[in-house]
């Protein structure tokens, strides 16, 4: 019987981030992961998306704050493909120490973004 890889300690931590909210649950697509709440994806954990080497967390943010954050910070924050225009933007974790409280607030803001109103308001009072 093979032997399974270990799971990535990075989407580990994601994982226990993500799976703290209401209702979130994970699905794996290879090495991606892939967040929602409701059927709807609030985060993407991606690990050497189309082959371009980054390992990231992608996330919904507020209106030009994904590009405010990119311009900002072009060495940690990319523009992702596909979702950059409908408000997403990509942290990468794979340079440097991994700022979690950044990672954790985040997928928050995500979260509440993407989830139903009653589910938003209940993270948002607890936060």
């Amino acid at each position: 019987m093979a032997k399974r890889a270990a799971e990535d300690a990075r989407l580990k931590r994601i994982t226990e981030i993500a799976l703290a909210l209401p209702e979130a649950i994970r699905e794996m697509h290879d090495s991606h992961a892939q967040f929602l709440v409701r059927k709807k994806t609030f985060a993407y954990f991606l690990d050497n998306h189309h082959s371009d080497g980054i390992v990231g967390v992608t996330c919904k943010v507020l209106a030009g704050d994904n590009k405010a954050l990119q311009e900002n910070q072009p060495d940690r924050f990319y523009l992702p493909q596909y979702l950059a225009s409908k408000g997403w933007v990509a942290l990468r974790l794979d340079r440097g120490a991994v700022d979690w409280d950044e990672v954790k607030e985040l997928l928050l803001c995500s979260y509440t973004l993407i989830a139903p109103e009653r589910l938003a308001e209940r993270v948002k009072a607890e936060a």
